[in-house]
């Protein structure tokens, strides 16, 4: 896994998964364009990521059994033409079933970040993930001022259709520079898709590690969709190009992922510390808000990008601790369950500002940080000791596959 290979596999994964959260900032435009009424334009975010999840647990799986460099590949080359279709879509109908097919293939991302755990050493794959991830965590959050600015120039029709033509060129790009990766698992589709429920039940560092995540990325996706219309309003009366520039400056919280993917030791306390930060970021939102501050509100979203990083990196560190042969089925169910948290958020996110404007939107936010602190609390030290045991989960797994090939 040379320094080259990482660049590139960072690159792809900011650039794939960046269309999931074009949306966002856009959401009202593409709402009135489609004859959409306030309350539901967050399901243009929503469907999304409902997609994004269906395609981590149909597709990323295969991973574990398919040549990833064919797969990722055939995966880009059909999210193209999604982002195409979204483009062109007449109906609100049409283009929120074209996102949800955009969200499907878009999983390509979480097989490219197991793919490159694969490639690196034992030594060097928590910095190669973490900065793989980081790729991954700029595309989230430079994909929304690069929409809004996209959008105020050219419509937000022009965004997708841009996209899809560069999801294409990176397909044949991805194919002829990626490295061959036959995985060493034999799996046919039916033992992949059974042994996600084996997994899930017998590996419980993957479900602490999701009881942590869903509900703060629920949070993140809350406020990144709600945001948006709080700068719009007469408090702050920004236009696209604006929130362009403050989703701009909360990118600096993917700066977290790299250095995250270089620590050492026990994960636990820096965990714990990335969660109740992630809480503490919603009461600086609402400060933000009520005193018209957006040096507060900058801070909040600088804040809360650095607890989802973290966590997410930390939490996958762990995961691809837990068995080479398993390695995109454990991080597909884990990523498929926070991005299912992601469509929750984005879901509530314009129902409570609709509701009770900023206020609700952070207490509803808020709420959703504390949960997740709550399940970390909740995981206590001794499970959290058990979940740091590596071969005896990776063996779990390799019993997990049953018939039609085996794990290990």
């Amino acid at each position: 896994m040379t320094r080259r290979l990482t660049l590139f596999f960072a690159a792809a994964c900011g650039l794939i998964v960046a269309n999931l959260y074009f949306a966002q900032p856009i959401a009202a435009d593409m709402g009135a364009d489609l004859g959409m009424s306030p309350a539901t334009v967050g399901l243009l975010v929503t469907f999304t990521q409902i997609g994004y999840a269906t395609g981590l647990l149909f597709l990323a799986p295969l991973g574990d059994g398919i040549e990833n460099r064919r797969l990722v590949s055939a995966c880009l080359a059909a999210s193209s033409a999604a982002l195409i279709g979204l483009a062109l879509a007449p109906t609100a109908a049409t283009a929120l079933a074209f996102a949800a097919l955009v969200g499907v293939f878009c999983a390509s991302a979480q097989i490219i970040v197991p793919f490159a755990a694969s490639l690196a050493s034992e030594t060097t794959r928590g910095q190669v993930v973490g900065d793989v991830m980081s790729g991954l965590m700029v595309g989230i959050m430079l994909s929304r001022p690069a929409a809004s600015a996209h959008a105020h120039w050219f419509g937000w029709r022009s965004v997708f259709l841009a996209s899809g033509l560069v999801m294409a060129t990176l397909s044949a790009v991805f194919f002829m520079a990626a490295p061959r990766r036959a995985p060493k698992a034999e799996l046919s589709y039916g033992a992949a898709m059974r042994s996600l429920v084996r997994l899930l039940r017998e590996t419980p560092a993957l479900r602490w590690r999701m009881g942590a995540q869903a509900p703060l990325f629920a949070a993140f996706s809350l406020f990144w969709t709600a945001v948006p219309l709080a700068l719009t309003s007469p408090a702050f009366g920004l236009t696209q190009q604006g929130v362009a520039l403050f989703a701009l400056i909360g990118a600096g919280g993917a700066v977290m992922a790299p250095i995250v993917g270089r620590t050492k030791g026990p994960p636990r306390p820096l965990m714990g510390a990335a969660i109740l930060s992630g809480a503490l970021a919603f009461a600086l939102a609402f400060l933000g808000v009520a005193l018209r501050s957006l040096l507060l509100l900058a801070a909040a979203a600088i804040v809360l990008d650095m607890a989802v990083s973290a966590n997410l990196i930390l939490s996958q560190r762990l995961l691809f601790s837990l068995g080479e042969t398993a390695r995109s089925r454990l991080n597909a169910l884990f990523i498929a369950s926070f991005f299912c948290g992601g469509a929750v958020g984005s879901a509530l996110s314009t129902a409570s500002y609709a509701w009770g404007g900023w206020p609700a939107a952070c207490a509803a936010g808020a709420g959703f940080a504390l949960l997740a602190l709550a399940s970390f609390l909740a995981e206590g030290r001794g499970a959290a000791r058990n979940a740091w045991r590596p071969q005896e989960i990776g063996e779990e797994a390799g019993d997990a596959a049953g018939d039609g090939g085996g794990l290990s």
